[in-house]
């Protein structure tokens, strides 16, 4: 099998644009008087997201930081952030001169809410809440609990663009919503993000230290008397997006909705294909939440090991899915012991288990049928022959989370399968 293609096309209208701003020369969004291609994206994106202020940034790690910023954080305090995410999180914090709290991480790769209540302290200042690979955690606990304490919330929304809880748009439950533009996201601009949120005068705030230097914050498309109260007070940093992305990433908003369905029912096909053969746990999503997934999560029972992670890695590649097992690819920057810009993290033990067997596969929303069973073929083929039946397990679905109802051991008879099987990979 091919490796599958990680995007689809670009929408061709997108290349008009890009073409004649080439041939111009005019690529920064502030030299237009209004209507660049930066602003009508923000534009489009607040109306999609139903607020009324966006910032287009060059990634989503510099909208955390941004937020942070904005939000007026002190230098040293301490932000709450899940230990299963990636670096550029803890590292957005980190520039914006706070202090990671890493929270522990469940089996169903959410927030382990009891570790959360007992981490947000009086000298929690700020949570970045990352939905990550997708899995939103319980929003109506978390919320409560820090509604209660007046701990401002910013979403970390990078693989969450579609996602709704309760009905509401993941990014717009928080304080403020970060989104990204890079290349596995739904909307692929190579690099880029998106900063959004409802407050004026924290969204004048970051507009000004995004670089908006001078009076180039009054070409936005939403300004307020609260520009003028921060002019020259506030540092600038570069973090602005291009023309030339914005156009790319704009022809593509249309194409939200379709791309949020189409990633969802591939998820959940695949899902239920890898869970009916009894080798792997998929983590289901959550009574409140609706998905818009670009990759799916499992956990193979009885991968316990760093050689038959390796094992099961290479045979999967050799067939053309491309497996990450977070917890054994080398320097992983979704496992927080390779953040070495931090202290050392102590405790997070559930997470670091959880980790070491979770593996990830992306999954482009334009896969058809046909594609997708042969992906759940081959993995389901590898992990016959990588897992000893002898080590693989039940697991009842309702209670632990995963897609399916029981599924039965492997019997004897299989692991004469399997060994010779390994042979023939």
């Amino acid at each position: 099998m091919k490796t599958i293609p990680h995007a689809e096309p670009v929408p061709s209208e997108a290349a008009t644009e890009v073409l004649a701003m080439l041939q111009s020369g005019d690529l920064f969004r502030y030299t237009a008087d209004a209507d660049s291609p930066v602003t009508r994206l923000e534009k489009e994106f607040a109306r999609i997201m139903d607020v009324p202020f966006a910032l287009a940034v060059n990634s989503c790690s510099s909208a955390i930081f941004l937020s942070l910023k904005a939000l007026g954080l002190g230098s040293g305090e301490s932000v709450l952030v899940p230990a299963f995410t990636f670096a550029a999180v803890p590292s957005s914090i980190v520039h914006a001169g706070c202090k990671p709290v890493l929270v522990d991480t469940g089996s169903d790769l959410r927030l382990d809410m009891d570790d959360f209540r007992r981490k947000l302290t009086s000298g929690i200042r700020a949570v970045v809440l990352s939905h990550m690979r997708g899995h939103t955690s319980d929003m109506d606990a978390i919320m409560e609990a820090c509604q209660d304490r007046d701990v401002p919330i910013v979403e970390d929304a990078a693989h969450s663009l579609g996602t709704t809880w309760s009905g509401r748009k993941v990014g717009t439950l928080g304080r403020v919503g970060c989104f990204s533009f890079q290349s596995y996201k739904l909307i692929n601009a190579g690099e880029g993000g998106m900063l959004i949120a409802s407050d004026p005068d924290l969204v004048a705030r970051a507009i000004i230290m995004s670089g908006a230097y001078e009076h180039n914050w009054e070409k936005h498309a939403i300004v307020n008397a609260r520009f003028v109260e921060w002019q020259n007070k506030l540092p600038l940093f570069g973090l602005r997006m291009s023309n030339l992305g914005a156009a790319v990433a704009l022809s593509q908003l249309p194409d939200v909705p379709r791309r949020a369905r189409n990633g969802r029912e591939n998820h959940d096909y695949l899902a239920t294909k890898l869970t009916a053969s009894g080798l792997f746990q998929v983590p289901k999503p959550l009574p409140q939440e609706v998905r818009a997934p670009d990759s799916i999560q499992f956990l193979l029972n009885g991968l316990d090991n760093a050689e038959d992670a390796a094992v099961f890695q290479q045979l999967a590649e050799k067939k053309g899915v491309n497996v990450q097992i977070f917890g054994h690819s080398r320097d992983n920057a979704r496992a927080f012991w390779n953040w070495k810009f931090l202290e050392e993290q102590k405790g997070l033990s559930q997470t670091r288990e959880v980790l070491m067997r979770t593996c990830d596969v992306r999954l482009p929303v334009h896969l058809q049928k046909a594609e997708l069973d042969r992906i759940g073929g081959a993995l389901v083929e590898v992990a016959q022959a990588v897992v000893p039946a002898k080590r693989s397990m039940c697991w009842q679905g309702s209670a632990n989370g995963v897609y399916g109802d029981r599924v039965e051991a492997m019997n004897d008879s299989t692991t004469g399968q399997q060994s010779s099987g390994l042979a023939g990979l």
